[in-house]
């Protein structure tokens, strides 16, 4: 397969490095050339999804089997503060996507954040009322998208992993830093959860892709927990000193504008068989992973 991973940040390489261990052939398009270690030595195309003449180019010159949208600003509360930006990238850049795939299959990776919050945990059928601005933009492309009837929208809780070459690391890799800085960590103990590895991401991505699904499918993490509990669950995977780790209440800091309860589960997922054997990875040894991966750059560094 010949695949068009739009979006070169920490989940777009993640993605296009699976495909390509695979055996597929994967290129990464974004804006700026990619600084994320899981983009490194992939093939990169300079791409601007708020251009649809270069998106159209883009698709002529690698003339892709399919394509994987992982594109737009993800930081949510910068797209809260700037709604049109987050609009004209996502959602505009979905609709430059549809027009030059062509009908091509385009997956989508999507959020938990096009539901606002009101139920523990959201499965397909559960009716979409955004959050935030990034959720609306977000549910926008999906219908953009979906309304050519070769795509899949798939919403995936919080992602995670190591990411220590990111722009902005995600809460997992900040969280281990943080506490093996030993400096004192505040996070939300009412604001929940269902965390999903980057990893589990990709290989749900490759697996949909090979399939042809269409429509919408959720990927969540087992565990539904808040932050302050994940916190400290990364805590004792590193040994850390848990007293380290302070509540704090969402409204109160740069989660205010995120849904109460950012869960996601399945009603679709158990019936389809492509993704048999790849039932997505828990908390605790996600942070087992994190302690591992932190303490080899540790020692790495200190080699130097």
């Amino acid at each position: 397969m010949r695949a068009l991973v739009v979006g070169s940040g920490y989940l777009g390489g993640t993605i296009a490095a699976h495909l390509r261990e695979r055996g597929d052939h994967a290129v990464v398009c974004s804006r700026r050339r990619p600084t994320a270690a899981s983009a490194a030595g992939l093939p990169w195309h300079p791409l601007d999804v708020r251009d649809p003449e270069a998106c159209r180019a883009a698709v002529r010159e690698h003339s892709p089997d399919a394509l994987v949208a992982v594109h737009g600003p993800s930081d949510i509360t910068w797209c809260e503060a700037n709604p049109e930006a987050a609009r004209a990238a996502h959602t505009g850049g979905a609709r430059h996507l549809a027009d030059a795939a062509d009908g091509r299959p385009v997956l989508l990776i999507s959020t938990d954040n096009v539901f606002d919050g009101s139920r523990p945990s959201s499965g397909e059928s559960a009716p979409t009322s955004p959050a935030n601005a990034y959720g609306a933009a977000k549910l926008a492309a999906e219908r953009t998208l979906l309304d050519t009837g070769a795509a899949l929208a798939l919403r995936v809780s919080l992602v995670h992993g190591w990411d220590p070459d990111g722009l902005r690391p995600n809460f997992a890799t900040t969280c281990a830093r943080t506490l093996r800085a030993g400096q004192v960590l505040r996070v939300p103990d009412d604001h929940w959860n269902t965390p999903v590895h980057v990893d589990d991401v990709a290989a749900w991505t490759a697996a949909l892709l090979a399939a042809g699904r269409t429509g919408v499918l959720h990927l969540g993490g087992p565990d539904r927990l808040s932050r302050y509990e994940w916190a400290l669950r990364i805590a004792a995977a590193l040994g850390a000193d848990a007293d380290l780790v302070r509540p704090a209440k969402r409204a109160d800091g740069p989660y205010a504008c995120r849904p109460e309860n950012a869960c996601l589960h399945s009603e679709r997922a158990d019936s389809l068989p492509e993704l048999a054997g790849l039932e997505p990875e828990g908390v605790d040894e996600s942070a087992r992973r994190l302690s591992e991966a932190l303490g080899k750059t540790h020692r790495a560094v200190e080699d130097r």
